[in-house]
Order: C-alpha cells, then structure tokens, then sequence
C-alpha cells in the first residue's frame, strides 16, 4: 500500500515515517514539499504522489499562540484539510486526519464518546472542530481520530519537558485538575496506519473515533510516573488549573471513550505507562 502522509517532524508522522518497510511504502511531506498555508501547493502534491490513502498528520498544534492566530490555525487545520478530503473523495481513497480532545468543553468526569456534542474553549479547538466537519463535508472514505495528551520521544512534548525540568529543579508545581489519557505517537501512528488499511477495504467503517492511552491520569500525575521512569528525584506540588493561568483555556476532563475503535478495527487503547519507558529509554539511553 502506498500512503502518503502530510507532515514530517511532527510527533505522529515521525512514527509514520518508521513505518514504511514491508508491504508499505509510507512518503511523508513536510513544509518543504507541502505547505499548508498554501492548500494548492499540497493539492498538487497529492495529485502527483496519487497514492493509495492519505494521512493528514500536519497541523497547528499552539494552542496559546492560536488564540493570536486564529486565522492561521484554521487555515491549517481545517482549510487545507478541506481541499485535500475532497480530492480523496474524488480519487476514492481514504483520508484519515488526525484531531484532538480540544473540540470539547471538558466538562464532567465521563469518558468523551465520539457523538458527543461539541463545545471548544478557544481557537484552537475551534480550528480542529471546523476541520473535522470539513473532512466530513468531503463525504469520502474518510477517518477522523481524535487523541489527547500525545508524547514521544520527538519533538516538543510534555514528557520531555518533564525531563528537562526534572534535570534543573528538585520541585515543581503541576497542574492535577486536568485528567486524561497520555497518548504515545508511536501507537497513534500504527493506528492510522491500520486504519487506513481497513477503510480501503471497507469505507463503510468511515467515521469519527477515539484513541487515547489507558489509564486516565491527571498531569501532575503523569509528571510523577515521568520522573519516577527516569530515575529522577522530584517534588511534585498538585495546584489548580486557575493557578496557572494560560492564555487559552485547557479542558478539565480529556477523558476519551474508545470503545468505539475497538469494536470497528479491533484497536486496543495503549498501555501509557509501558510505553512511557520506552520513551524514557530513547531520549535517556538508561532502563528504566
């Protein structure tokens, strides 16, 4: 199968980009070669690879600086989406686009289901929700998967802030009113992976669906597993979301149900905490 997969440093499309041996050959376009502030350019990118699926692992992921940039993030994360679903269509392939837990208000303590209504607190959300519903509009072959709380050992993430803050202090002060499910990108990209496979063979599983890792955790939390793995002697202080104000508003419940990707492509949701050694193991080069 011949996938090309939009995006290129990103956390999800480096996993994507390890993938390519055996019966795959997996070309992943980074800015270079498919800028999405220019939806023609990327159109023409996928005319001319004319691959077999598509993965959309590209996207604007700052949640802060979107509220500054509204325009940007939707251009990026749902304008060019757009043109690129809608050629899929056209070609009838899949097209499997990544989201995100922001399209919700976070509220309750329930486990998020893919029908649930929407609600994002800000821009960034915003932009993934308007992605998501031109994806849909596009009425292809198409799979949006919405994930949470994504780390790896690329790239920017909260696992490696971690490490960098547990190597300079001995006391840190973490947010634990927020709960969700750590993701590894590793797993998110054998997902799409997998996903796109099927929807080849069966477009009538096209849909939207939930991937994040079990348990659920909260991020002070999350940071104690971190440093534990990592062999590292930290205090972490629980404090409150309203103590650490942020430009754009986080939500409290990233809690996502899963049960639905099961049933349809017999995905497992990831065990968070044995990946998060291999993880550890990759950026420290020590066991855990």
């Amino acid at each position: 199968m011949r996938l090309l997969v939009f995006g290129k440093t990103g956390q999800v499309a480096q996993e994507l980009g390890r993938l390519g041996t055996g019966r795959h050959e997996i070309t992943c376009l980074g800015r270079d070669a498919a800028d999405f502030t220019n939806p023609l350019a990327c159109l023409a990118a996928l005319k001319r690879h004319a691959p077999d699926a598509v993965i959309n692992a590209a996207a604007y992921t700052g949640v802060d600086r979107a509220e500054e940039e509204e325009a940007l993030a939707t251009q990026i994360n749902a304008a060019t989406p757009a043109t690129l679903a809608t050629e899929c269509a056209a070609m009838g392939i899949p097209f499997v686009h990544i989201s995100t837990d922001y399209v919700f208000d976070g509220s309750g303590q329930v486990p998020f289901g893919p029908d649930h209504a929407t609600a994002p607190l800000g821009a960034y959300g915003r932009s993934k929700l308007a992605g998501e519903n031109a994806v849909r509009a596009a009425c292809g072959a198409h799979m949006i998967l919405r994930t949470s709380w994504v780390f790896s050992a690329h790239g920017s993430n909260f696992v490696k802030t971690m490490l960098r803050l547990g190597a300079e202090r001995d006391r840190l002060t973490i947010v634990s009113d927020q709960i969700g499910g750590p993701t590894p990108a590793a797993a998110i990209a054998a997902a799409c992976l997998r996903c796109a496979e099927a929807l080849a063979a069966r477009p009538d599983l096209a849909g939207t669906y939930h991937f994040a890792g079990t348990p659920d955790t909260s991020w002070a939390d999350f940071a104690r597993a971190i440093f534990a793995a990592a062999g590292l002697t930290v205090e972490v202080v629980d404090i409150a979301s309203a103590d650490y104000p942020t430009p754009a508003r986080r939500p409290a419940n990233s809690r996502l149900d899963c049960s639905s990707l099961h049933a349809a492509f017999g995905i497992e949701q990831p065990d968070w905490q044995s990946a998060l050694d291999t993880v550890i193991t990759d950026l420290t080069g020590a066991t855990p």
